[in-house]
């Protein structure tokens, strides 16, 4: 079974995610399960406790930056999940930080359902 972490403080995004997840028919997420947390703190938690395929990674998070938890993923090894980044941030330069802290995709806010999907099944396929 696939498990994905969401991680993202604003619970209208997280909402919009898992229904996106539950409806999708892409064969690598049927019967995915869906974890979130809604700051670093809880992501890091909920990490240390349970491997996860993919994490979605908001880049602004009232605890921190999500660029800090893609480096501390990525210092891990080769284990690590694949992660995606999610930001309302567009401009260049930040997307090649994203990129460069460890992220293996991003998508800008506000993302479509098959521009999430696409990403998704992409790093997990």
């Amino acid at each position: 079974m696939t498990r994905i972490l969401l991680v993202e403080d604003n619970e209208l995004n997280r909402s919009l995610v898992r229904a996106i997840l539950s409806r999708t028919r892409e064969p690598v997420l049927a019967g995915a399960a869906l974890s979130e947390a809604g700051s670093l703190a809880e992501a890091r938690a909920l990490l240390a406790g349970a491997a996860f395929d993919l994490v979605l990674l908001d880049m602004h998070l009232p605890d921190g930056s999500g660029l800090a938890l893609a480096q501390e993923l990525q210092s891990t090894g080769a284990e690590r999940p694949a992660i995606v980044a999610l930001t309302a941030a567009v401009l260049p330069a930040e997307q090649a930080a994203t990129l460069n802290a460890g992220c293996d995709a991003f998508l800008a806010k506000p993302y479509t359902s098959g521009q999430l999907i696409e990403a998704i099944g992409g790093l997990l396929n």
